[in-house]
């Protein structure tokens, strides 16, 4: 073997960020800046949310003198804490994911003013990657901030898709769900993705703020009821009278608007997949779109290694198993730790020791779930290791602790926010 493991694990989640790199795949989308028919330039406005928002509007920036010269440009993106990028003209705002705070609503309220009033010979440039959803937030009507934060609490822990997520968080917006657009009209929107849900679903990506919305009020109440979610009394009742609507495929909000999907999961694997090659390793991409719960994920992805190690199928070792998507954990534990780390410790559990096999699984992002790392890195010694501490591997996937595990085992993943997002990305390295 003429590399590392690790080493050969964390180039390949390298490459895989550095495909989503804003600096790298925003720039070629910069548009040309409008004109008016006597020739002045028209405004264009630059508006996002994401946890890439504020480097991809330093991208835009860097990019627009040198394709428009002296057209004017200003704009407002939120992102998240500690994920700030300094811009001239375009203004960024901070604020908390995964559950919305007063600065994110503050923020989103502001965007919807900026895009109020313009002509159809001006341009809205909207810059969404994932986590929007959480930072663009701007209450319906008769609904309050707080009412949003005890939904949204009550959706992350319920084990529900981020697609579910999002049908819900539309339905209880001013500004998602296509409503963003509708206020831009007649204006041009533009808007550049970068995507961070299965399939790459405009609508689904940040919750659709300028794309029309295929889901309804019904389909909101529906996932409530799938995962007996208690709703504070104004969100039952305004989910229950379903007025106002969200703009849907076809309405006259979405004549001039065009989305550009800049990023997605699939590019970062293929990145991954270049890397691994090179150190004359087999990459088997398994899927960019992978769902459910991360301990049943692992143990198919267990079962897949198993088959390689026996067979050589569907590659011969030394192989390696990539796949992305967005796994969810069921909360029934008190520990500590995100999707990423919950997915790994599985995967220790269901290969039950087997050696000369090695995973890492991040977030793109930076953050697995709420702790301080991007993810893990398992190694055929890492249950050997945290025993050796006291912590037992079973145990601490019983009480949805894989950061308690990794920590121990000396195996967490850390790299600070990341600036971009393409969701989770998870290797499987069978030597």
């Amino acid at each position: 073997m003429s590399f590392d493991p690790e080493t050969l694990l964390r180039a390949m989640f390298d490459a895989a960020r550095g495909a989503a790199d804003p600096a790298v795949c925003v720039s070629p989308h910069v548009p040309p800046a409008p004109r008016r028919t006597d020739g002045s330039w028209g405004r264009t406005v630059v508006v996002g949310a994401g946890k890439a928002a504020a480097s991809m509007a330093s991208a835009v920036e860097a990019a627009w003198a040198a394709k428009n010269g002296d057209a004017p440009l200003d704009g407002l993106v939120v992102t998240r804490y500690d994920h700030d990028v300094p811009c001239r003209s375009i203004v960024v705002v901070e604020a908390s994911h995964p559950v919305p705070d007063s600065a994110g609503e503050k923020a989103a309220a502001l965007i919807l003013e900026k895009v109020k009033g313009l002509t159809a010979d001006d341009l809205v440039l909207c810059l969404i990657s994932g986590g929007g959803s959480a930072l663009l937030t701007l209450p319906a009507p008769g609904l309050t901030l707080a009412d949003k934060q005890a939904v949204n609490q009550a959706l992350l822990k319920s084990g529900a898709t981020i697609s579910e997520m999002n049908c819900v968080r539309k339905h209880l917006s001013a500004i998602k769900g296509g409503r963003l657009a509708a206020a831009a009209a007649p204006a041009r929107v533009i808007t550049l993705l970068i995507s961070d849900v299965p399939g790459d679903d405009p609508a689904v990506i940040a919750s659709g703020p300028t794309v029309p919305d295929p889901t309804s009020f019904a389909d909101a109440r529906a996932v409530i009821a799938k995962y007996g979610i208690t709703l504070p009394p104004a969100v039952a009742k305004h989910l229950d009278a379903g007025r106002e609507e969200t703009p849907k495929p076809g309405a006259a909000a979405f004549a001039r608007t065009e989305t550009v999907m800049v990023a997605t999961p699939q590019m970062a694997l293929e990145a991954a997949a270049t890397v691994a090659r090179q150190a004359g390793v087999a990459p088997v991409i398994l899927g960019d779109a992978i769902e459910g719960e991360a301990r049943e994920v692992a143990t198919v992805m267990a079962g897949i290694a198993r088959q390689v190690r026996r067979h050589g199928q569907p590659a011969a070792a030394p192989c390696v198993l990539l796949s992305g998507g967005e796994t969810t954990v069921t909360v029934r534990g008190g520990g500590r730790g995100g999707r990423n780390a919950e997915f790994l410790t599985a995967l220790a559990v269901a290969l039950d020791g087997a050696g000369d096999i090695w995973a890492l699984a991040a977030d793109t992002d930076g953050i697995d779930g709420s702790e301080d790392n991007a993810g893990a890195l398992l190694a055929p010694d890492s249950i050997a290791r945290a025993a050796a501490k006291g912590i037992d591997v079973k145990a601490s996937l019983a009480d949805n602790d894989g950061y308690g595990f990794f920590q121990a085992a000396g195996g967490l993943v850390t790299t600070g926010p990341t600036l971009t997002n393409v969701n989770d990305f998870r290797a499987i390295l069978i030597l």
